[in-house]
């Protein structure tokens, strides 16, 4: 492999151990124990430092026009081809756990890809929008949280407003 595929693989591993990190410090910190969360939340604070420079090496980080036509990209192929053909083998294989997440995760990449289009339409035209993600599924809405989340039920004190 070449040193860009490399710095790829590393940032995904890096990526990946970040949340698995930041999970872990969830389940200590409900298990009563905070100080291994917050060794947790330390590692997972690392972690990110080295995928962000894994990424800025590999030339992964453009300007904010090119960042949002990549997220586009990405989103799309997720909410068209990934989580649709997870979905089905899920539900062949009758795991409707699986299933569960990979629905609700695939509504909500369709509308991740919506506001990042909106955004690249009104890039610099400086609007000044709140977001709220529910904490459930990952609904993200944009100005308020509703009542109920149209994705999973969820109720409005389950949205987390993102600054």
């Amino acid at each position: 492999m070449s040193s860009k595929e490399n710095l790829m693989e590393a940032f995904a591993g890096e990526s990946q151990a970040n949340r698995k990190y930041l999970a872990f410090a969830k389940k200590a910190d409900e298990e009563g124990f905070s100080q291994v969360a917050k060794l947790f939340r330390a590692a997972a604070a690392a972690e990110t430092v080295h995928a962000h420079n894994h990424l800025e090496i590999a030339g992964g980080i453009n300007d904010t026009e090119a960042n949002l036509k990549d997220a586009i990209e990405g989103e799309t192929f997720e909410f068209t081809t990934m989580y649709p053909n997870f979905i089905a083998e899920a539900k062949a294989e009758k795991e409707d756990a699986a299933r569960w997440t990979f629905d609700v995760a695939n509504s909500v990449e369709q509308i991740h890809a919506d506001l990042y289009k909106n955004a690249l339409e009104n890039l610099g035209k400086n609007s000044d929008v709140d977001y709220f993600v529910c904490a459930l599924c990952g609904n993200t809405v944009e100005n308020e949280a509703p009542e109920k989340c149209p994705i999973c039920g969820a109720e409005n004190s389950e949205f987390m407003k993102i600054d």
